[in-house]
């Protein structure tokens, strides 16, 4: 009896493996976090690629041939961010307003009835031309001469660390990047807006 109390003493002041279970404790955590920091770091400089690649193209976009530039245009942004993360798809958008205030403005309408919603037969100015009332003047497409453009990309792609599973993140990133310029004066903008009606 007096061996295994002296037996279970030694155990008790014996420090040995004390490291083996403090590493165990603390490099999950540790693990998670570094794989985290990795994570939120190539989505920024993910992101400040696309923003810069996207001022770039968006230079580019209001020269005079930038109509029939458009592939190639959207090819080299594709092709850039493709150097940081390979397996994202990119998707674009151009929408051209009259002027840079009224980007991402709705279209004018006469509320008759006060209750901020276009209806009633009341008039409104379509700006976009497409024969209904939308929250969104902009015209798709490169617009035309002295058009304020909205050129938009978005890229979505695949974690490149398994981070997403460790902590409830969504699989994809998916990152936008917008500028807004003026097309070349090389005509005289086009002023006319048709007036229609709201949905009764």
């Amino acid at each position: 009896m007096m061996r295994l109390l002296r037996k279970c003493r030694r155990i008790r002041k014996d420090e040995k493996g004390n490291t083996v279970v403090e590493f165990a404790m603390v490099a999950p955590v540790f693990i998670v976090m570094l794989i985290g920091v990795f994570d939120v770091a190539h989505t920024l400089y993910a992101s400040s690629v696309l923003q810069g690649v996207m001022q770039k193209a968006g230079r580019d976009f209001t020269l005079e041939n930038s109509g029939s530039n458009k592939t190639t245009l959207e090819s080299f942004v594709t092709d850039q961010v493709s150097i940081v993360a390979p397996s994202a798809t990119v998707t674009f958008e151009q929408k051209a307003y009259f002027d840079f205030g009224d980007v991402e403005q709705e279209e004018i309408f006469d509320d008759q009835n006060g209750d901020g919603i276009c209806n009633a037969n009341e008039s409104f100015e379509d700006a976009n031309d497409n024969g209904q009332w939308d929250a969104d003047r902009g015209q798709a497409g490169n617009g035309g001469a002295r058009d304020a453009v909205l050129f938009t990309a978005t890229m979505t792609y695949p974690r490149l660390l398994p981070m997403a599973g460790l902590i409830g993140l969504p699989q994809n990133v998916e990152l936008s990047s917008s500028t807004v310029l003026r097309n070349q004066p090389y005509d005289t903008q086009d002023r006319s807006v048709a007036t229609r009606n709201c949905p009764p």
